[in-house]
């Protein structure tokens, strides 16, 4: 009983250092700024965000078949290779046009990640026997990954304040992934799936257009993904306005004018990105409890949707008025239930499928969360560069109702079968 408790503690320590050092990234709570520096439009920048979601449209179901067939290890290792290369093109771009080819190296490693790992958790806790904990341990390995980028950010915060260059961000956060792809050398070998050692491009397409159409007639899927796009692309696409949103405070604050205009906003940004993500660690970690006290997964996601609503809406009259404070605690409080919401749908939708299709699944949710980036971002971006930040709020809350539409029904949990 010692040794399996021993070597539970082992992988959990595993899946919490990737999430731990996956999140160092550096870039994030500037990247906005950054193509601001380098003199992109809002409605630029929203291109090139959806510009990388097209990409991982592209490659999403086809990487985590692979990763299903061929192993996922390699596909992780394959996908921090990705970000790395990308980091380099960001830090080295001077015009917009490279910072194209950047963005499709990071979504190659985007669409090799996303779903992959957390198929490796899940099956791993089926093998131990502690599937109905999925909730409980996703929340606490993904809380670990909050706790990484808190401190990601200070260290950012650092690296601007005392280069004042953003590129150095990107530059820094090659240095956490190279150590994330020496973790992935602990993961025991059956974490990689059943490889299908004969597998050929034929077998891959056929076995991607059969868990296809398994997926669309599991209607409880279906719905499960209608809700997971709206929440998670919503918050994708508007999250990326706290920074300018920050910038902007930190130049009206009459307390912070001994400061150059980049420090400025490295120091506030920093401090309420810190506390953001120490606040989301938390709320991830506790997803189980909430699910719980609210009386069911599902009646829980309900509270979360209807939250989210609230504070998108209050957004609207912040930006329009100019209380900037408002809108940025309603930027924070949708980020720490984010963090929530997320574990309790992850076991939602492993409540449907099947483990054997685990990482096609889940890379299915992402690629549907890709398609509404990649049309939402640049007509946002458009949006805001017209008429101001007031639409964010706006977008918020009407994908807010469409959620709660979607929850009005209740489904069922049939199993992907092959």
């Amino acid at each position: 009983m010692a040794d399996e408790n021993g070597k539970a503690g082992y992988m959990l320590f595993r899946f919490s250092l990737y999430g731990f050092l996956k999140n160092q990234k550096y870039y994030e709570p500037f990247m906005i700024l950054a193509f601001r520096d380098k003199g992109l439009s809002f409605f630029m920048i929203g291109l090139l965000i959806g510009f990388g979601k097209v990409c991982v449209n592209v490659f999403e179901i086809p990487t985590g078949v692979i990763a299903d067939m061929y192993g996922r290890r390699k596909s992780m290792i394959l996908s921090f290779c990705g970000y790395i290369a990308a980091f380099a093109v960001f830090a080295l771009s001077k015009m917009v046009w490279p910072l194209f080819a950047a963005m499709l190296l990071y979504s190659i490693g985007e669409s090799f990640r996303t779903g992959t790992h957390k198929a490796m958790i899940f099956d791993w806790l089926k093998r131990q026997g502690m599937e109905k904990q999925k909730t409980k341990y996703y929340g606490l390995t993904r809380s670990w990954s909050e706790m990484g980028s808190a401190l990601s950010v200070v260290i950012a915060a650092v690296i601007v304040l005392v280069s004042q260059n953003y590129n150095y961000i990107f530059w820094f956060s090659i240095i956490p992934y190279m150590a994330g792809l020496i973790n992935f050398f602990g993961y025991p070998a059956y974490l990689d799936g059943e490889i299908e050692t004969a597998a050929s491009l034929k077998a891959t397409l056929v076995r991607l257009k059969q868990t296809l159409v398994d997926l669309w007639r599991n209607r409880s899927l279906r719905r499960l993904f209608t809700e997971s796009m709206t929440f998670k692309g919503s918050y994708t696409v508007t999250k990326e306005y706290l920074q300018p949103l920050l910038k902007q405070t930190a130049m009206a604050l009459p307390f912070f004018t001994v400061f150059a205009e980049t420090k400025r906003s490295a120091i506030l940004v920093g401090a309420v990105f810190f506390v953001l993500h120490l606040v989301s660690g938390y709320a991830s970690r506790m997803s189980h409890t909430f699910s719980a006290r609210s009386g069911g997964e599902r009646q829980a996601s309900k509270w979360l949707w209807f939250v989210q609503g609230v504070l998108f809406a209050a957004m609207i009259p912040a930006f329009l008025y100019r209380i900037h404070w408002v809108a940025i605690l309603a930027f924070v409080g949708v980020a720490v239930f984010q963090n929530t919401w997320r574990p309790i749908l992850m076991s939602r939708i492993d409540d449907c499928t099947d483990s054997k299709v685990g990482a096609t699944v889940l890379s299915l949710d992402s690629q549907l969360e890709a398609a509404f980036v990649m049309i939402a971002a640049p007509l946002i971006g458009y949006l805001v560069d017209l008429t101001g930040f007031w639409v964010v709020g706006t977008f918020g809350t009407a994908s807010a109702i469409v959620g709660l539409l979607v929850l009005q029904n209740p489904i069922k949990r049939p199993s992907v079968n092959h």
